[in-house]
């Protein structure tokens, strides 16, 4: 873990000080989120874009300490175009259908980088089955890409929730990609943890500055390109389902917000009060405790994904199918399939 060490406290140094820095900048260009309806949280107009902090800590480690080769090219290329949608959408704003574009453009740089779901594992062989996707690995690739992408936008409502669950989710796909020996995947896994627990100090609560689209939106894809080339093109029996556990509480909540929203009659992107810190706070717990509570959550999800990643093997996938029904229990007692505030 040696060579870990000093990349990850190299991006947490950058994004500390760069934070303050972004936050002037961004009081500067009108980057500022005035609460203006009762889905937010906060009371009181504050500063966006702190992404860009983040962004700063990731490139500037990245250049230091990999390799600038076609596969980090390609993340680095793509996360810049993630990080201009974000500093556009912050500053006057962006329709759903542009924000679209851009993310599958980057998805679309990824793939001509060569990162992409290339085959699918059959989890109940023994000797390694491949199925081979061919020309679906396009568009399965862009699926996921643009699913994480804004599954992790869409946690991001409490002061430090989406920034402490990404880290805590870098840091899991960090420990995995070092067991499958991809070394260069695993350091650029402790430098985006790096950078978001750099930033960290001025968003947790109560919140010094949100990183916005900008941030919510880079790390979604930041996490989205490691879980595949540090994850997925792995032969393990468990390598399609150690990213979803990783990934579990942005996964899941969207997931029981698409259901919920079904059932219901409305659009999938219509915006509400149910996401998993909402029923959360609606139980009564302070935005720090529910923010703790998640936390809690994902690195629980992630301590399984490591688990199961070294155990690989069939029993592993019935461990994760057990923690996929606990999950779907825990998410019928909160009422998240409802819109009824529980």
């Amino acid at each position: 873990m040696e060579g870990y060490i000093i990349p990850f406290f190299a991006a947490v140094l950058i994004s500390l000080i760069a934070t303050p820095l972004v936050k002037i900048f961004a009081v500067k260009v009108g980057a500022i989120d005035i609460p203006k309806d009762e889905r937010r949280i906060h009371k009181k107009p504050m500063p966006l874009m702190g992404g860009l902090a983040i962004y700063i800590g990731v490139v500037v480690s990245s250049l230091i300490f990999l390799p600038m080769e076609r596969t980090l090219i390609s993340i680095l290329l793509g996360a810049t175009l993630i990080l201009i949608s974000g500093i556009i959408d912050d500053i006057k704003g962006m329709s759903p259908r542009l924000k679209l574009l851009f993310q599958v453009a980057a998805g679309l740089i990824l793939i001509f980088g060569g990162i992409k779901v290339d085959f699918v594992t059959n989890p109940f062989s023994s000797n390694y089955v491949l199925l081979y996707l061919k020309w679906f690995s396009i568009p399965i690739t862009l699926f996921w890409i643009v699913g994480i992408t804004n599954t992790v936008n869409l946690i991001d409502g409490l002061d430090g929730l989406a920034c402490g669950v990404a880290a805590i989710s870098s840091i899991s796909l960090m420990l995995v990609a070092e067991k499958f020996g991809h070394n260069d995947v695993t350091i650029l896994s402790a430098v985006v943890a790096g950078a978001c627990l750099g930033f960290l100090p001025f968003n947790f609560n109560p919140a010094k500055i949100f990183m916005g689209d900008t941030g919510a939106l880079l790390l979604g894809f930041m996490l989205a390109a490691i879980s595949i080339e540090g994850v997925m093109k792995s032969v393990a029996t468990i390598a399609v389902v150690v990213p979803i556990l990783i990934l579990g509480v942005p996964i899941f909540d969207t997931t029981f917000a698409i259901f919920r929203r079904l059932l219901s009659g409305q659009s999938v992107a219509t915006a509400d009060k149910g996401h998993l810190h909402h029923r959360l706070l609606n139980k009564g717990f302070s935005q720090k405790q529910t923010v703790l509570i998640l936390y809690g959550l994902s690195a629980i999800f992630g301590a399984f994904a490591v688990i199961v990643a070294k155990a690989n093997s069939k029993q592993a996938v019935y461990l994760s199918v057990l923690l996929f029904v606990a999950a779907i229990l825990f998410a019928l007692k909160l009422g998240m399939f409802t819109n009824k505030e529980k």
